[in-house]
């Protein structure tokens, strides 16, 4: 599975580089549309888009909100119908996906020990030792459904929901003592080196020129394993913002 993210990850960062090369003007080239916004061509193109971005945030529970998220990656997505509907909230469907290869998690450190019970001995204990700190890994967005208003010449508003799935160096986030406890520190208290990442949010595409946006976006997003580990300790919530460039096709 690590093997498949890596490879996920450097494949995305081809396409992206190759598709850059690709959009580069050349004699000749025909433009989609004059327009900006790619969502307002007269020809009704339904337009593809390749973009790289950076995400950053926090957690937002009680007990999360000392974790912080960095992460680079890209972006594709295929508008799937022509624009639809009437009025401000008029617009098209879109389906995208996300690779970050660069994913980390910046959390507290504490000390736990790892204890074992064998039946009819005493409980043994090993001393303490240090987990939590800084975590990476790659994660990947299969599946955002985006809804694209068609806005302005300028400028054009989302909303998205999507699922995603997260692999850690070590299983995330840390979970055990203080203070000390056999649920805590037993030999069944370790959490899950996969994460799955429901989320959704917001965005906006600012058009610079044809075929050419800045876009902003903030993300509410639910790291949990699903109980795949022994406990399922997870992040119920962190916002997270993004910034990303984009070459619409």
């Amino acid at each position: 599975m690590i093997k498949q993210l890596a490879r996920l990850g450097a494949t995305a960062l081809w396409t992206l580089a190759l598709l850059l090369a690709a959009t580069r003007p050349s004699c000749g080239q025909a433009i989609v549309s004059n327009e900006n916004n790619p969502f307002l061509d007269p020809k009704g193109h339904q337009p593809f888009e390749i973009g790289a971005l950076v995400q950053g945030g926090i957690g937002v529970t009680e007990n999360r909100n000392d974790f912080k998220f960095l992460m680079a990656g890209v972006h594709a997505g295929k508008v799937l119908t022509p624009n639809l509907g009437h009025g401000p909230l008029r617009g098209n469907f879109e389906y995208a996906v996300e690779v970050f290869p660069f994913w980390q998690s910046y959390t507290p450190k504490f000390q736990r020990p790892f204890c074992t019970n064998p039946p009819g001995t005493p409980e043994q204990c090993t001393p303490f030792y240090t987990v939590g700190g800084t975590f990476t890994g790659a994660s990947v967005t299969p599946i955002i459904l985006r809804w694209n208003v068609v806005g302005t010449k300028k400028f054009s508003f989302w909303g998205q929901a999507a699922g995603g799935l997260l692999w850690t160096n070590h299983k995330y986030p840390a979970f055990g003592g203080p203070p000390y406890n056999s649920q805590n520190d037993g030999k069944y208290a370790d959490a899950s080196v996969f994460n799955f990442t429901p989320q959704g949010g917001v965005g906006l595409h600012y058009f610079l020129r044809p075929r050419r946006s800045i876009d902003f976006s903030a993300n509410a997003v639910h790291i949990s394993s699903a109980s795949l580990g022994d406990r399922n300790p997870g992040v119920n919530a962190s916002v997270q913002f993004s910034l990303g460039y984009t070459w619409w096709k």
